[in-house]
């Protein structure tokens, strides 16, 4: 039967007190008629007829159908639906009543028992009580002291460690403050050593220099005899014997050409004589028979360089060698030489020719390059640079040059626009990758556009010294030469950012500019969008770049080469920017010079972020002090350093000294700079190769003295602008520096003719020197000189003022103070004179 424990609250207590719905649906269930609503009349008759009083929830139930069921709540209905809380039968009354009774008993039996029987063993109760508690007391108070013992052990035994640690890092300390002593006064010793050696060496060596000079130049005066003239003297002292004992005798012996160990000896001679120009190659080949024969291999002639003899060879010579050796010739180079025309047509004969060079040749002419193209079709590199070429040569490229690769028309000014659309007749020049384009202003706009037609492959393009190039110049260019990777544009100032936006579809790899004021930060916004393999940037004297230009190349991870000199508004802020991004661990070569807002702080962000920095340009920075310069010598890839003009004194190069691997160092106009700082510097730079320390007026012979002990490797030295420089220093120098190739002693005024002939014994491989200056050296010594060095300048006029100092070495601001202190001497000798007259009177 449902139960209605669970129903409506409502419903549950409209049943309870209202009997008539409960004695229905009684009836209903119990005796299921069959038609329940006749039922339900019939039962409602009898319940008006019996009234509510005797109603009773059975009394339409049949008599027979009642349930036997004690009642033992109020109503069986509650039983039946479940409207009591709990179904109460007589069974669990009995039971119910059964515990409680029980409960009952037992709860005052017990307590009955408790009151009625006495304690008996209560005191034995207690005693065993206390001796509880005190146990229980006793082991608290030993947990307790055990617990203090514990800490105070672990504290004792922690102190001791402590100690111990402290002892052992006293012992290690004092241990290594042993070894650092002993190995400092080892190094100090052997750095004694060292330098006492190197002075010995050099005062050995520099005494076998004097008496090897002394020697030679008895020899020579033994050797003049009165009836020689000074004119014969002069050729045997410039000439130099070949002592052919001193060779193997393998070299000169004729009877072992069948050996193959001397074939192997010929070949590696050959390899040699590939470094010699023309004139020591045929010098070379009139020392023995076995020379000869091994000058006249055919590795030697492939390549012939006539510009380096160019003033003492002849026509003659050049057609006979050309007709030699028209066979193995490759590479030919006329420049800045004068042959006639009819030696330039026997270049026609070299069918094989590769690469030739007729620049600054003003006897070339359109007939020549005709002869000479007709018969070297094979020809990839021309270069025609300063020559008196016309449309005529420019429409015989694309016909015999098929193949040309390189040209080069610098400073050709008698060619047109029209001239260079010749260059798309036949096959035309579009195999060209490389042109040259320099000076030729006569070249407008409709000339570029016929450049772009006829050679589309144009990879290097070189413009520079062009006033008249402008941006639709290079959008002309542009349109089909896509394949462009370098650009360089020195020299023209009409460039501006809109020329970067016509390149912008071109691939470029490389840019120079120079002198340009119209280039802004926007130019670099599109290199930074659309060159992002770009590795070199040469943005030189552009006013325009802001440090907003270094904040875009900051994403470029190709860049290698940055130069930015003479860019003046760039300062840390911008740098450092730069240096965040990831081109710093790319870049090799850094041109900051004249940039005068930097200073130490981006130095010492160059050192953090650049490890792989060769080249640093720091040139003129005022505001680098020797605080930067401690972070310079992190840079341990730096190889060549530029600090003139900046701020760094001596404790600053003495830091410097410990970058062991630097070799090139310019500190010109370092007025902060003394000897003491310079010879430090050269005790710790064994591997120096360059140097300048040009016009510095306290330099003295002790840095000559220190370079040629210490520094023997050098290549390049300057010292313009040293007046205390003297001929002794000098003499060192010659006889330790033998690897020098290039010197300046501009303005060393104490210097004479003696110092030239003791470079020309000693340094063998000096080819510039410039002496401009030099009251002393007279023009007979410098005429002499000059044929043995490549390049030479010499003046002897008195200094210019900006060196600060006169032609008798004294300083001009001395003399100008003194001659202030005087004026004011003599003016104040002239009012107490005056002053005394009017007294007098």
């Amino acid at each position: 039967m449902s139960s209605l424990r669970a129903a409506n609250p409502w419903l549950r207590s409209y049943f309870k007190e209202n009997y008539v719905p409960q004695a229905l649906l009684c009836g209903l269930l119990v005796t299921c008629p069959e038609d329940p609503l006749r039922y339900l009349e019939e039962k409602l008759k009898v319940i008006m007829e019996t009234g509510l009083k005797s109603l009773l929830w059975d009394l339409c139930i049949d008599p027979s159908m009642k349930p036997k069921i004690r009642r033992l709540s109020e109503t069986y209905l509650e039983q039946l639906f479940g409207l009591d809380d709990q179904l109460m039968t007589p069974d669990l009354m009995v039971k119910a009543c059964t515990f409680y009774t029980g409960k009952l008993i037992k709860t005052h039996f017990c307590t009955w028992r408790d009151i009625a029987i006495p304690h008996a063993n209560e005191d034995d109760g207690m005693v065993e009580k206390m001796e509880k508690a005190i146990n229980y007391e006793n082991f608290r108070l030993q947990r307790l002291i055990f617990r203090y013992w514990h800490l105070y052990v672990e504290k004792h035994h922690q102190q001791r460690e402590d100690t111990f640690l402290r002892i052992q890092k006293m012992f290690c300390v004092q241990r290594l403050i042993t070894i650092l002593t002993k190995w400092r006064d080892k190094a100090r010793y052997m750095a004694k050593k060292r330098e006492d050696d190197l002075l010995s060496k050099h005062e050995f060596q520099l005494k076998i220099w004097k008496n090897k000079l002394k020697l030679k130049v008895s020899d020579e005066e033994k050797s003049i005899s009165p009836q020689q003239s000074l004119s014969h003297v002069s050729v045997i002292a410039d000439t130099h014997p070949c002592d052919i004992s001193l060779l193997p005798q393998r070299a000169i012996s004729q009877d072992i050409y069948s050996s193959s160990r001397h074939h192997i000896i010929i070949q590696q001679c050959t390899k040699i004589f590939l470094y010699l120009n023309l004139r020591d190659t045929v010098i070379c080949g009139r020392v023995s028979h076995s020379w000869l024969s091994m000058t006249q291999s055919g590795s030697l002639w492939n390549a012939i360089d006539f510009s380096t003899v160019r003033n003492v060879i002849s026509d003659k010579y050049i057609v006979s060698t050309l007709q030699r050796w028209r066979l193995n010739v490759l590479r030919l180079n006329f420049r800045g030489c004068h042959p006639r025309v009819k030696t330039l047509r026997s270049v026609s004969h070299c069918r094989n020719l590769q690469e030739l060079n007729i620049s600054d040749c003003p006897t070339l002419t359109d007939e020549s390059m005709r002869h000479i193209s007709e018969g070297c079709p094979g020809v990839l590199y021309l270069n025609l640079s300063n020559t008196t070429i016309t449309n005529r040569t420019l429409r015989l490229l694309p016909r015999h040059f098929h193949n040309l690769q390189n040209l080069s028309l610098a400073y050709c000014k008698k060619f047109t626009d029209k001239g260079l659309q010749y260059l798309n007749l036949g096959n035309g020049c579009h195999k060209l990758i490389y042109l040259d384009l320099s000076g030729c202003t006569q070249i407008s706009v409709q000339g570029f556009r016929n450049i772009a037609n006829s050679c589309t492959g144009i990879m290097h393009l070189i413009i520079n010294d062009m006033p008249t190039l402008t941006d639709n110049c290079i959008k002309a260019l542009v349109e089909k030469c896509l394949r462009l990777t370098s650009v360089v544009f020195t020299g023209a100032p009409h460039i501006s950012d809109c020329a970067f936006k016509a390149l912008s579809n071109c691939n470029l790899r490389k840019i120079r500019f120079e002198g340009n004021k119209r280039i802004t930060d926007a130019c670099f916004k599109f290199i930074d969008k659309h060159y992002p393999n770009i590795n070199h940037i040469y943005m030189v004297d552009c006013k325009g770049i802001t440090d907003g230009s270094l904040r875009s190349l900051s994403p470029l991870k190709q860049l290698t080469v940055l130069n930015l000199a003479n860019c003046i508004r760039i300062g840390d802020m911008g740098l450092r920017q730069f240096l965040d991004g990831p081109v710093s661990s790319k870049i090799r070569e850094l041109n900051l010079s004249n940039c005068i807002h930097l200073g130490d702080a981006s130095v010492v962000k160059l050192s953090e972020r650049c490890p792989n920095l060769n080249y640093l340009n720091l040139r003129n920075c005022e505001h680098l002090t020797d605080l930067g310069i401690e972070h310079i010598i992190n840079i341990f890839s730096l190889v060549s350093l530029d600090l003139s003009g900046t701020g760094i004194g001596n404790e600053g190069l003495i830091t410097l000294s410990r970058h062991k691997k630097l070799k090139e160092l310019s500190l010109s106009e370092c007025y902060k700079i003394t000897n003491e700082g310079i010879q430090a510097f050269c005790k710790g730079s064994l591997n120096l190769e360059h140097l300048d320390i040009s016009y510095r007026f306290q330099l003295s012979d002790e840095i000559i003295k220190t370079l040629a002990i210490y520094c023997i490797s050098l290549t390049s030295l300057s010292i313009a602008g040293c007046p205390q420089i003297t001929d002794s220093a000098m003499e060192m120098l010659s006889a330790k520096c033998r690897y020098l190739h290039i010197l300046d002693i501009s303005g060393c005024i104490l210097l004479t003719d003696q110092i030239l002939e003791n470079l020309e014994r000693g340094c063998k491989q000096l080819r510039i020197l410039k002496m401009r200056y030099c009251r002393n050296i007279s023009m007979e010594a410098a005429i002499r000189m000059s044929s043995v060095v490549q390049q030479q300048e010499y003046s002897p006029d008195d200094p210019p003022h900006w060196f600060g100092y006169d032609f008798e070495g004294n300083s001009l601001t001395q003399q100008y103070n003194m001659t202030t202190v005087k004026d004011k001497v003599e003016l104040t000798t002239k009012e107490a004179i005056y002053g005394s007259e009017e007294e007098a009177v």
